[in-house]
């Protein structure tokens, strides 16, 4: 298999509803999201031209619209956090969501939106989600077995 790795930077505050630490309260990190995608080729022989399984820019624009325009300067809170916070609720940059803003759960987001925009001869392959620079989660696709012209 090849891969491509391209790495993405932004900035995202968020607290955790039910957590008894620091983190129940707002605090903002910048993250750096770690993007690998990747096919099984033919290793005897170049790719064709172009020559790339994907051009950088590309899945670039992908992540961008995907993930970190979504995400980028937001505050990020669970339902749960905003019910019993409405305060915060006259925040112009609050995104809501369902679950706690984990760095889990943001890498299960993040893998479901950039599936959905990869081309169908890509396969999202690893996602590595720095929330410090030395605390990240890490999300790899299973091994499956390749078959012929498809997974």
């Amino acid at each position: 298999m090849l891969l491509l790795t391209k790495i993405f930077d932004f900035e995202t505050a968020h607290a955790i509803d039910g957590y008894n630490g620091m983190c129940k309260n707002i605090h903002g990190h910048s993250y750096q999201l770690h993007v690998t995608v990747g096919a099984v080729v033919n290793e005897d022989v170049f790719l064709p031209a172009p020559g790339f399984l994907l051009d950088f820019k590309d899945l670039k624009s992908i992540v961008q619209k995907a993930v970190v325009d979504l995400l980028d300067h937001k505050l990020v809170l669970s339902h749960n956090y905003i019910a019993r916070h409405p305060e915060v609720n006259d925040q112009e940059n609050l995104v809501a969501w369902e679950a706690e803003p984990t760095a889990e759960n943001l890498l299960l987001f993040m893998k479901r939106v950039i599936r959905n925009e990869l081309p169908a001869e890509l396969k999202l392959v690893e996602l590595r989600l720095y929330e410090t620079k030395n605390s990240y989660a890490t999300w790899k696709e299973e091994v499956e077995v390749y078959q012929g012209d498809s997974w």
